[in-house]
């Protein structure tokens, strides 16, 4: 194979129709059953790569396989595996060691490996290098190492895999040029780093600063609702500075795979030096809350109209963790949800992408028919995701009381509409 991508989740698997479009030869290695039988029968299971895109790759010589045999003679091999938070607050390198420990198996001379998984600084070079090495085999002489951020955006329609920098930081500058010289041949601008710990950095400072000025403007949120400011329309009038400023919006939490876990990697191996990294802890500890003030604040709208939490029909449009798409990783839905239910609340969701929800192992109730009628149903409305479909005139002729968390209704705040 000219490639073989370990990990055929969001990440990987458009890195492997993107590496198909260009001509390239590309297995997929992955653990999961349903997900490979799955694409191999022509199925996709990620928002961003469809059943069409599925079917162009299986014609261009992709291979879904269970077998690590597909590893064996790779000129490329990429890990996008997982890396979820260890119960101690750092990157869990469960699936990162295990996807090296198969490599080692069965690397040969030659062979370009490349770890895309997000994890703290020194993951390549201390963790993965040695596991590599167990092969007899020497990175930097024998076959090259590097990492590459990944920085994929699920459901965005402008950037993807080909046309979204792409940051390579080898372990030598031969490897640097390996790994951009592969790259090179299907993502239009490749950026070479300084070495591993530079992009594995680059990759933790990019949603550290999202992460943080995120914060703010929630924190912001909770203050002026309390002094009667439309903090939306002071946003949209900062942003009107040319230079100096980038607008952030409030919402109920932050999700998916990067922002709410991404930092606290960075965090955790700042706290290996004996000191806390504050911007981080404190932006975590200010975004963790929002799910309980959206539930504060829901049980104040009840009140104002002389109705208690406890017992009331509440809707909450949108459990996805962004607009568009069916992702539900790290929503702050699934908290909302959780304290409203804990106070009693009679809750059911609407979501065009979802079928089915759970929090902690129990279903909740999917709204039934028209989305009018659900409205017109429930004591309150809560929008946490801002999908397309959800249109702002109906959303406030329709419900009896609407919390938008996230500003899709602002031209009717105070006439049908409550914001965040």
């Amino acid at each position: 194979m000219d490639l073989v991508v370990i990990g055929l989740g969001y990440v990987g698997l458009p890195l492997v129709r993107e590496a198909c479009r260009a001509g390239l030869r590309v297995g997929g290695y992955d653990r999961d059953e349903r997900v490979v039988n799955g694409l191999a029968a022509g199925a996709s299971h990620i928002d961003d790569v469809s059943a069409e895109e599925v079917a162009e790759m299986l014609a261009a010589g992709f291979t879904p396989t269970l077998s690590d045999e597909v590893l064996q003679g790779a000129r490329t091999v990429v890990i996008c595996v997982p890396t979820p938070l260890s119960p101690e607050g750092g990157p869990d390198l469960t699936a990162v060691r295990g996807a090296a420990e198969t490599i080692a198996g069965r690397l040969t001379r030659g062979t370009l490996v490349v770890l895309e998984s997000t994890t703290y600084p020194g993951t390549t070079e201390e963790v993965v290098r040695p596991i590599l090495e167990t092969s007899g085999l020497t990175a930097g002489e024998d076959f090259h190492l590097a990492f590459s951020p990944e920085r994929i955006d699920p459901g965005n329609p402008v950037y993807g895999v080909r046309n979204t920098p792409k940051i390579v930081g080898g372990l030598t500058p031969a490897c640097a040029s390996a790994a951009a010289a592969f790259y090179g041949k299907f993502v239009e601008r490749v950026v070479q780093a300084k070495g591993t710990r530079e992009a594995e950095m680059a990759k933790l400072l990019e949603n550290t600063y999202r992460h943080v000025n995120i914060a703010l403007v929630n924190e912001m949120a909770v203050f002026c609702h309390e002094l009667g400011i439309d903090l939306w329309d002071a946003i949209d009038c900062a942003a009107t500075k040319p230079f100096g400023f980038q607008a952030f919006r409030p919402g109920p939490g932050v999700g998916g795979h990067c922002i709410p876990i991404d930092p606290n990697y960075l965090s955790y191996k700042v706290r290996s030096l004996g000191y806390p990294f504050r911007f981080v802890e404190l932006a975590q500890e200010i975004n963790d809350r929002m799910p309980r003030y959206v539930a504060e604040r829901a049980q104040q709208l009840l009140n104002r109209e002389g109705r208690a939490l406890k017992d009331a029909k509440v809707l909450l449009l949108g459990v996805t963790y962004k607009a568009d798409i069916a992702d539900q990783r790290e929503s702050p839905a699934r908290p909302v949800a959780r304290r409203l239910i804990r106070l009693g609340a009679d809750v059911a969701f609407h979501d065009p992408y979802v079928e089915s929800w759970q929090v902690d192992g129990d279903d909740v109730r999917a709204a039934e028919g028209e989305l009018s009628a659900a409205l017109a149903e429930a004591d309150l409305a809560i929008v946490l995701a801002d999908h397309a479909a959800y249109d702002p005139a109906l959303l406030a002729r329709h419900a009896r009381l609407l919390f938008d968390t996230r500003g899709r209704t602002r031209a009717f705040a105070g006439a049908g509409a409550e914001l965040l």
